[in-house]
C-alpha cells in the first residue's frame, strides 16, 4: 500500500504538461537577493512575496507541486489562512526542504557535504502531518580538474540515500538533487564525467539504503559548460550530453527528472529544458522542471515589494510558468519569450487580491 502512495505521488507531481515551483530558499538567501532590489526582508515581506506566487490566476495549469521552506510551510497570510491551506485548496501538491545546508567536508578541503539527517523522522513526520507529500534535499558538487573528490561524492550519496529511506518511510517522496555545480571553467564533456560518477553513487546509495526507485523523483543539474569555460556547448550539444548521462545512469522505474535550473537564466533555463524534451530518444522517466530563481526572477524584479506592481508580478510568474510548461512537452517557442509584454492571465481570484 505504501509504495502505491508513493508511486501516485511522484507521477501526479510529473503529470504531462506541469513543473514544480522551488520556492524553498532559506530566509537568508532570500534576504540576500531582497537587498540586491533595495526591498526590505522580514517575514511579513517575505510571506507576503510567497503569497503572490501561491495565488497567482491560473499558474495551477502549470504547477503541481510547490517545494516551501520550514519558515513559509507555518506562515499564515494577513487573513490569517495558512499558505500551506491555500496551495491545498488548488490541488497544489506541497513539498518541503529538509535540508539544513551544506557544510565544509573535513578532510576534503573546499567540498561540502549537506547535512540535516539529525531529527530527520521527526521533522518529517510533522511535516507530512501539515500535508506535506514530497520533499527535497540538496548535495552540491565542485568541479575542477581533481574535483569532485570520491570522498566528497560517497558522503554526499550516503546522506541522499539515509534522507530517501526516511522520506518513503513517512510516505513521503523523496526528490534527489545532486546539483553539479555549473561555476567553473570546465568544459561540458569534463561536466559529463563528473555527473554520470555523481549519478553512479547516488543510485547505488539508494539501492543499499532499499529505496523504492518507483517512489522517488530525480532533480539533477543539466550537463552544461562551465560559467566561464572558453568555448560554451550549444542547446543541442547541451540536451543531448544531458539525455546520454541520464540514459547510462538513470534507471528506467524512475518516474521523473525535473531538472534544477543552476544558476542558467530564465530564458536558456527554458531553452535548454525545450531542447531536451525535443530529442526523439525513447525517454523511459517524465521530463519537466523544478524551478527556484528560473521561474522567480521576472517576478521579484517586477514586485520589488511594491504592492501596486502586485499584478505585474503576477503576470511575469504566470508566463514563465507557462513557458516552461510548454518546454516540458517540447512545444516552447522563443517567440513566447519576444512577444511578451504582460501575459493574460484568468479572471482575479478574490484570494490573490492585495491586503
Amino acid at each position: 500500500m505504501k509504495s502505491q502512495i508513493l508511486e501516485a505521488i511522484a507521477k501526479a507531481l510529473v503529470v504531462d504538461g506541469k513543473g514544480i515551483l522551488a520556492a524553498d530558499e532559506t530566509a537568508g538567501t532570500l534576504t540576500k537577493r531582497f537587498e540586491r532590489l533595495k526591498i526590505q526582508s522580514t517575514p511579513e515581506s517575505r510571506r507576503d512575496y510567497r503569497e503572490l506566487l501561491f495565488t497567482t490566476p491560473g499558474s495551477t495549469d502549470f504547477i503541481s507541486g510547490v517545494i516551501m521552506y520550514d519558515e513559509t510551510i507555518h506562515q499564515r497570510n494577513s487573513r490569517g489562512v495558512l499558505l500551506p491551506d491555500i496551495l491545498l485548496e488548488q490541488g497544489i501538491i506541497l513539498g518541503i526542504k529538509v535540508d539544513t545546508g551544506a557544510k565544509p567536508l573535513a578532510g576534503a578541503k573546499g567540498e561540502t557535504v549537506t547535512e540535516g539527517l539529525d531529527s530527520l523522522r521527526d521533522r518529517l513526520r510533522d511535516y507530512r502531518a501539515i500535508g506535506a507529500r514530497f520533499a527535497k534535499w540538496r548535495a552540491i558538487f565542485r568541479v575542477t580538474d581533481l574535483l569532485p573528490s570520491q570522498v566528497c561524492v560517497s558522503a554526499n550519496a550516503h546522506a541522499l540515500g539515509r534522507y530517501a529511506a526516511l522520506c518513503q518511510e513517512q510516505e513521503i517522496v523523496p526528490i534527489v538533487e545532486p546539483e553539479v555545480l555549473m561555476d567553473g571553467d570546465h568544459t561540458i564533456d569534463r561536466c559529463s564525467e563528473v555527473t554520470g560518477n555523481v549519478l553512479h553513487s547516488v543510485f547505488n546509495a539508494l539501492y543499499e539504503h532499499e529505496v523504492l526507485l518507483e517512489g522517488i523523483l530525480l532533480k539533477p543539474s543539466m550537463v552544461l559548460s562551465g560559467s566561464t569555460c572558453p568555448t560554451q556547448a550549444s542547446a543541442m550539444e547541451i540536451a543531448e550530453a544531458t539525455l546520454r548521462c541520464l540514459l547510462r545512469h538513470v534507471p528506467a522505474v524512475v518516474p521523473g527528472v525535473v531538472f534544477l535550473s543552476g544558476g542558467q537564466s530564465d530564458v536558456m533555463a527554458t531553452k535548454h529544458l525545450d531542447a531536451i524534451s525535443r530529442i526523439s530518444t525513447s525517454k523511459p522517466w517524465k521530463i519537466t522542471f523544478s524551478y527556484g530563481r528560473a521561474l522567480q526572477d521576472q517576478a521579484l524584479a517586477t514586485w520589488l515589494g511594491n504592492e501596486k506592481k502586485y499584478r505585474s508580478a503576477q503576470q511575469a510568474y504566470f508566463h514563465r510558468a507557462k513557458c516552461n510548461a510548454a518546454a516540458a512537452l517540447g512545444k516552447y517557442d522563443a517567440t513566447m519569450d519576444s512577444r511578451f509584454t504582460g501575459e493574460m492571465m484568468p479572471a482575479h481570484h478574490p484570494d490573490s487580491e492585495d491586503d
